[in-house]
């Protein structure tokens, strides 16, 4: 064989074995793409085959079952969407690997749901629509799962375009919906669906406000002094003693009124209690972990960051804790009037209900979550374990406020607002704080020997500079807020129109 033949065909085995490495590698892309949703859909199938192992026998057993299917969809959805706000700003931060943040939030909220979980859920979300009205059993088991499957698609296609979005609104708004096809307009308490509506401001202004407080007073008191590590030893103790006084009133207000009822009083004085025994202990341990580390911003960051971890595991068990009901609470009425033919306001979750809730919002965070959880973390705004942990607070703080008001808010909107306020007041303070310019100007030494500041450097257009200076990315603001605003009233028609077919069909 001559040298030109041989060198002929090791061109065409070379090309051939191109082609294999490559259809090897779409071949798995194309796999990689297809696991989520298959083991989605095994656990979907799960939740029919547990249902029906419960019900089997009773009477409409098959609508228990599709109901479960579909309480289990929704559940994936919250998981993949709402449990981002959780952990985003810890994996943002670098304080928690996306591995561990994933590992820590379904531990905790599957532990939030099963421990702490509400016995009790207003299966007609919270007075959305009067069970009079819709006091046919068929009617009613049709309206709720019209609310389950529009609530459902509804996070599915906000979390496929990357869009946090309240799921208590989804629920909200697929009630509404389902129940104005029902029964009307009339049907509707509209007073309620006003104070939801005045959520959609109130919780990411109030989340967006207190996180910008408490960056502000980090930034003065401790970033923008000439001894950092000094500064960090008084005022980060007491940052931690205010974590742990809002963290335990929220857990004691919110995550644990399924094992005791606390009055207000009480929850104060836990809240306090355990905020003062945390400075006292902190302390020390802040003092310790100081010696030796220089007076630069990146040694203040390593304080916050274990800080920072205990507060995503904490939200998250408050999250299982509260917005399992969202997932469940429709699927629990569909199972109570199949199962007693009647309509109730409200009715106890069982059991098997909680836990095809619970483990569905585990699985669809490990499925689906990184998506939403960089989008939180790391694509809106630039977080450090400081900002992160302005963000956890904020979401605490903000809930119990809201709480004592009797203002309605969303979990959701308040962590994202959070991180609004902390990309925002971070643009505002670095054009506008003279104690950021006073600082900056010792630091690099840009003074006259007189004391004048030097002139800055012109090589940057000022439209250029103005527009590296916005810190908070506008395309991710518009979508998400965009998102905020039609949720509701997008899951309402939905829901009316599937209820409709339903109607029609069965």
């Amino acid at each position: 064989m001559s040298v030109r033949s041989r060198l002929r065909k090791k061109e065409t085995l070379d090309k051939d074995l191109d082609k294999i490495v490559r259809f090897e590698e779409a071949a798995g892309h194309v796999s990689r793409g297809l696991a989520g949703p298959g083991l989605s859909l095994l656990f979907i199938a799960a939740a029919a085959l547990f249902a029906a192992v419960y019900v089997s026998g009773e009477h409409n057993s098959v609508i228990i079952i599709i109901a479960a299917m579909l309480g289990g969809y929704m559940a994936l959805n919250i998981g993949a969407n709402d449990v981002a706000n959780n952990v985003g700003p810890a994996v943002g931060s670098r304080a928690l690997s996306m591995v561990g943040a994933l590992a820590i939030a379904a531990v905790f909220e599957s532990a939030g749901a099963l421990i702490a979980g509400g016995d009790v859920v207003g299966t007609i979300s919270k007075g959305i629509v009067d069970p009079a009205t819709v006091s046919d059993t068929g009617t009613f088991i049709w309206a709720m799962m019209a609310a389950l499957i529009s609530s459902a698609l509804w996070v599915n296609l906000a979390t496929v375009l990357g869009a946090p979005v309240s799921t208590t609104h989804s629920v909200v708004g697929g009630v509404m919906g389902a129940g104005i096809a029902a029964a009307g307009f009339s049907a509707v308490n509209w007073p309620t669906m006003g104070a939801i509506a005045a959520s959609w401001v109130i919780s990411p202004v109030l989340g967006g406000v207190i996180g910008a407080a408490f960056l502000a007073f980090i930034k003065i008191k401790i970033i923008y002094q000439d001894d950092k590590i000094a500064a960090s030893r008084r005022w980060v103790p007491v940052l931690l003693g205010v974590m742990a006084a809002a963290f335990s009133a929220y857990l004691a207000m919110k995550g644990l009124k399924k094992i005791i009822h606390l009055d207000g009083f009480v929850i104060i004085a836990i809240g306090v209690g355990f905020g003062i025994a945390t400075y006292a202990l902190t302390k020390p341990v802040i003092r310790r972990q100081s010696e030796g580390m220089e007076n630069r911003n990146q040694s203040v960051r390593h304080l916050f960051s274990i800080p920072l971890i205990c507060s995503a595991a904490l939200l998250s068990f408050a999250h299982g804790a509260n917005d399992v009901a969202n997932a469940v609470g429709p699927l629990a009425a569909v199972v109570h009037t199949a199962e007693a033919g009647e309509v109730l306001a409200k009715v106890s979750i069982p059991w098997w209900v909680m836990l095809i809730g619970a483990m569905g919002i585990s699985i669809g965070l490990v499925l689906f979550g990184p998506k939403l959880i960089r989008m939180v973390g790391e694509q809106i705004t630039k977080l450090n374990p400081m900002r992160a942990y302005c963000v956890a607070l904020s979401a605490a703080v903000t809930v119990i406020i809201a709480s004592w008001l009797g203002l309605p808010v969303s979990s959701t909107h308040i962590a994202v607002g959070a991180v609004f306020g902390v990309g925002f007041f971070r643009e505002w303070y670095t054009s506008k704080s003279k104690r950021r310019r006073a600082y900056m100007s010792r630091k690099l030494g840009n003074v006259r020997p007189n004391g004048e500041p030097r002139p800055r450097p012109t090589s940057v257009s000022q439209p250029e500079e103005a527009r590296r200076r916005m810190l908070v990315r506008r395309a991710h603001f518009t979508t998400i807020v965009a998102a905020w605003v039609i949720t509701v009233p997008a899951a309402a028609l939905l829901s009316a129109v599937i209820f409709l077919l339903l109607d029609a069909a069965f």
